[in-house]
């Protein structure tokens, strides 16, 4: 059996389709695409497909990743060109890799990850840039000055068992603001590295920790894009992504 690891976007409207929808619509490419995915035994057979860390609905990403197993050997580029074609515009299959467990990135120093380790091990926190439109970007500094001075700060969840509080700025590795070209050309943007915990902080979670520490309200809803994931370098404050 060939494993093969997926890293996939989601642009444009395609941003609010949720984790389930996309879950649908990929196992339909794979079969329109004519990749030959496994499936597992039992009464009830499904694609042996594992989808890691979703996006929050309503986030774009260039960085949402899955893991494929198949039953015959494909190129790797032969696949994603398949998959890709049988996508909908939005949904963008960026690039594919065999999982090759006798291989080892010579890229990732001894204390990351090894090619021959789980995807899932590689995604350890993701990168975020939180665009503010009609934000000031005084304010928006200001707030984040606040939040990155603090030691902790709670915010709350609502989950199927009741409210449950979250440490926001435990999760946050490493945050700074820009308004140059790299970020929305009328917007301020947060961008920050937030640690995959569990359960993982949520950037709308972010923008409620700045509520907290400087009643920061941003005057319109924010353009949330996931732009990688992997594993953080804190000396170099790099975030490593898996070796696709």
């Amino acid at each position: 059996m060939q494993k093969m690891w997926v890293q996939f976007a989601k642009r444009g409207r395609l941003r609010f389709t949720s984790h389930r929808d996309f879950q649908r619509a990929f196992e339909r490419a794979v079969r329109r695409a004519g990749v030959p995915v496994a499936y597992s035994h039992g009464f009830t057979p499904h694609p042996k497909v594992s989808f890691i860390g979703a996006a929050p609905t309503g986030c774009a990403s260039e960085a949402e990743y899955l893991e494929i197993s198949l039953t015959d050997w494909c190129a790797p580029e032969q696949v994603r060109s398949a998959l890709d074609d049988a996508l909908p515009p939005g949904l963008d299959v960026i690039t594919v890799a065999e999982a090759d467990a006798d291989q080892v990135d010579s890229r990732s120093p001894s204390q990351l990850p090894s090619r021959a380790s789980s995807l899932a091990s590689w995604l350890a926190a993701s990168w975020w840039e939180i665009a503010l439109p009609g934000a000031e970007a005084g304010a928006v500094g200001r707030a984040l000055d606040a939040f990155l001075a603090a030691e902790s700060v709670a915010v709350e969840r609502l989950t199927k068992k009741g409210t449950r509080s979250l440490d926001a700025r435990g999760a946050v590795l490493y945050a700074d603001m820009v308004t140059d070209e790299g970020a929305d050309a009328d917007a301020p943007a947060i961008r920050c590295v937030i640690e995959h915990q569990e359960p993982t902080v949520r950037p709308e979670e972010m923008l409620g920790a700045l509520r907290v520490v400087a009643e920061f309200e941003a005057p319109a809803p924010p353009r949330v894009t996931r732009l990688a994931q992997g594993t953080w370098d804190a000396e170099a404050e790099i975030l490593k992504p898996p070796p696709l």
